[in-house]
């Protein structure tokens, strides 16, 4: 019996993917998780058979993808996020491509306002801990702290300092709570801000933990509870970054204001040109 080619495999889920309205280049990342290949050596080996036991994993993988709508991140098990590898699973909320961005205008206000120096940065609500990773991994200069209220999140965060062997103090509670009595330098946060009754596509809201969703009813519940105790945490010459709903901005900027109002409070916009990173700057 001929088996079939990488070739009939991936056209064949990819078609599969599409039928039920699904991006078929999810389908592709599962491929090359499951047949143990790199683009390029997916790319030589389209011609030849796929093993069967890497066939047969690969098919019931896209099943629970295009069916039960489980992430693919899920289904593989990890994400790169600015070119470090993240464990991911149900406990925690994805890292997204736009967050990258965030942690790369952390950096040019860092290098703006501190020249270099140590730094002790805080990043609420970490979940993966994607953010206060990678930023302690390219800013030796920063000594990083992260929260979140859930303990399987900080666990998941964990292995995930560990395993790119980033220096991470953590600490579980809700917000700022577990922070009072400490100063800090930055704050950082990609809190929960998709409003209470918003509806997501099943991949997202079936899968994905609520806790590292919803921001109530407007979105900004957790923008207006750190805004509200930052000063309290913050030295005088600091900086906070947000990522926040596109729609957003203009109204974060408004409770940044009442909070800091001699702060200097800019929105910078991601590379799909949409208002996702408010940025208040103190002393």
């Amino acid at each position: 019996m001929t088996l079939a080619t990488y070739q009939d495999v991936l056209r064949a889920a990819e078609k599969t993917a599409r039928s039920h309205r699904l991006e078929a280049s999810a389908v592709k990342l599962l491929l090359l998780h499951f047949a143990g290949l790199s683009p390029t050596e997916l790319y030589t080996s389209l011609d030849r058979e796929m093993p069967e036991e890497n066939r047969i994993a690969f098919a019931r993988a896209v099943d629970r993808h295009v069916l039960e709508h489980v992430p693919v991140q899920y289904l593989v098990g990890h994400v790169w996020f600015y070119g470090y590898r993240f464990l991911v699973d149900d406990r925690v909320l994805i890292p997204r491509f736009e967050t990258e961005e965030l942690v790369a205008n952390v950096l040019v206000q860092y290098d703006e306002t501190f020249h270099g120096k140590p730094v002790d940065l805080v990043d609420v609500g970490t979940g993966s801990g994607c953010l206060a990773i990678a930023l302690a991994k390219e800013e030796p200069q920063i000594r990083a702290t992260a929260t979140d209220i859930s303990e399987e999140a900080l666990a998941v965060a964990k292995e995930n300092a560990e395993a790119n062997d980033a220096d991470i103090e953590f600490l579980a509670g809700d917000m700022l709570s577990p922070l009072q009595g400490r100063k800090f330098d930055v704050l950082v946060s990609n809190p929960p801000y998709i409003p209470a009754g918003e509806e997501l596509s099943p991949v997202i809201a079936g899968h994905e933990p609520d806790v590292a969703l919803y921001g109530g009813d407007d979105g900004l519940k957790f923008y207006r509870i750190i805004l509200a105790g930052a000063a309290k945490i913050l030295n005088p010459t600091s900086f906070i970054a947000f990522e926040h709903g596109y729609d957003k901005a203009a109204a974060l900027r408004e409770i940044a204001r009442i909070h800091f109002p001699s702060a200097r409070i800019y929105t910078l916009a991601d590379m799909q040109g949409r208002d996702r990173m408010t940025f208040i700057v103190n002393g």
